[in-house]
């Protein structure tokens, strides 16, 4: 069979992305948190998983009417909102959805704002004393990003992953570290509040990848890490 072109299969990649559950999002996501805010939540398909593993509320905010009618039929409430409007005060999000959440969920959406930093620090507001934001960001030092600047030497804008066109803001590690520490959740220990999602090739899954955090060595896991997803608890 003829293998799919790579603009077809990153088409796909963005549509998959919708419907998601994120099981690498929802993995961080404290057992015991109860009441959840999801940024960004789609079609509730990662606040469903979440349901399905403990009894919560989950409280969604997304921009897009469609997918914020279907993510009702999943969610405890959906509101559509502007979050680069409605995070850039505090008190805005506070009338809309209250506070005193548990967790605060930002899967793959940070890096689609103009001001990540002012949002995420609204946001993190949000959580009761104690609380954890769990963030996941694309890595801009994946192997991927090198390769294709030093091949073609241009910037691509594509449907999907790193390269979407629809990124304002990229992040290393520390860069997303940082986000979280200057937003009042800074992280503990790497290896107990970082997941590494690692991957061979951005959009064709590999047996492999699942081994690769045991078998890649260290010096290279920082270009073979498609995504990192954070955990940042507010001080209690």
């Amino acid at each position: 069979m003829a293998e799919a072109p790579a603009t077809d299969l990153l088409r796909d990649a963005r549509r998959f992305a919708y419907e998601n559950p994120r099981t690498d999002v929802q993995s961080m996501v404290p057992r015991e948190a109860r009441r959840i805010l999801d940024l960004g939540c789609s079609s509730g398909a990662l606040g469903a998983g979440l349901k399905a593993t403990a009894p919560r509320e989950i409280v969604g905010l997304e921009l897009d009417p469609v997918y914020a009618e279907r993510a009702r039929t999943r969610l405890d409430r959906v509101e559509v909102a502007d979050l680069e409007a409605l995070l850039a005060t505090p008190g805005s999000a506070r009338e809309l959805v209250g506070d005193g959440y548990d967790c605060v969920v930002a899967a793959d959406v940070l890096e689609h704002l103009r001001e990540p930093w002012v949002a995420l620090a609204s946001a993190v507001a949000l959580l009761r004393p104690g609380g954890t934001v769990v963030v996941s960001l694309p890595n801009v030092r994946y192997w991927e990003t090198f390769w294709t600047l030093a091949r073609h030497g241009t910037w691509p804008r594509r449907e999907a992953g790193i390269f979407d066109a629809t990124h304002l803001r990229w992040f290393t590690l520390g860069d997303a570290m940082n986000l979280l520490g200057d937003a009042g959740a800074p992280i503990g220990p790497v290896d107990r509040d970082v997941l590494r999602v690692m991957k061979l090739h951005p959009w064709k899954p590999s047996r492999l990848d699942r081994h690769l955090p045991r078998l890649a060595p260290r010096g290279v896991r920082a270009f073979l890490t498609y995504q990192h997803v954070l955990v940042g608890t507010r001080p209690a």
